[in-house]
């Protein structure tokens, strides 16, 4: 009778454990194939990029041309934007400031609307035929990161008219002078502010995939890329783009950084 009482309640045990236990198994098993599935993606990802893979060095080389580009053109209307901002004193400066600012952070996807309406065949720019194309997507990243250059260079220029307009005044310089020469002075710190603006350009979505339709071998960019690929359950190339676009980040910051420890030794 003991021993049978025994035997039972030893395989009661056995039974309640091995049911607690099974969900942690269960868990412990899916994580161990996710991982795994994870790891084999990195390193087909991995493969991909060692292989210069064409399809992912074109999608490269296409999304640094359209956000250099555009980062090019809104520095050269941001730079001079902020600059007059920072030297002059006009009615309604202080209301253009304000809405510099609020368009700093403007919806990339209500940039790629606009500009979509604007370009499309029934808008007032449709006869230019530049909806799809890498143009459209220049203009977006255009219109996204020229507030964000004008009204940092604007900052930078103000800060450097307060340190030198008396010793320019004296020198006899007038207004272009004066804008020139501040620009110039300030040429690692702009540097720094074009850093900025083609961070934001490389890394937008929302308004290239509107206006650019994400065609491969035309418009497929980094970003919309990896949307793409992820949807479609290619996390390999995905995983490639993002490893090459955080790469890029790294790579923005770690110059921005070096800039600025340069520039103040230099003013020091």
């Amino acid at each position: 009778m003991f021993l049978y009482a025994y035997l039972l309640f030893t395989n009661m045990l056995v039974y309640h454990y091995s049911i607690i236990d099974w969900p942690f198994k269960y868990v412990k098993r899916n994580i161990i194939k996710a991982m795994q599935s994870i790891l084999e993606s990195f390193k087909m990802a991995i493969n991909l990029m060692l292989d210069l893979n064409p399809l992912l060095l074109e999608i490269v080389g296409l999304s640094l041309g359209v956000s250099l580009t555009a980062v090019l053109l809104a520095s050269v209307c941001g730079f001079f934007a902020g600059a007059l901002l920072a030297l002059c004193s006009f009615p309604g400066r202080q209301a253009i400031l304000v809405i510099l600012n609020a368009f700093m952070g403007l919806p990339p996807v209500a940039v790629g609307l606009t500009v979509y309406l604007l370009l499309s065949r029934a808008g007032p720019l449709g006869d230019w035929g530049l909806l799809f194309t890498p143009g459209a997507m220049i203009f977006a990243q255009w219109i996204l990161v020229t507030p964000l250059i004008a009204a940092l260079s604007r900052q930078v220029i103000e800060d450097l008219n307060v340190e030198y307009r008396e010793l320019l005044w004296s020198l006899g310089a007038n207004r272009l002078g004066m804008l020139l020469t501040l620009l110039w002075e300030g040429r690692l710190s702009l540097t720094t502010v074009m850093l900025a603006g083609f961070g934001r350009a490389v890394a937008e979505v929302g308004a290239v995939l509107i206006v650019g339709g994400n065609i491969v071998h035309h418009t497929r960019v980094m970003t919309t890329s990896i949307v793409l690929e992820t949807a479609k359950g290619n996390l390999s190339q995905a995983l490639a783009l993002g490893i090459i676009l955080i790469v890029i980040a790294c790579l923005i910051n770690a110059v921005i950084s070096i800039s600025k420890n340069y520039a103040e030794r230099a003013s020091a």
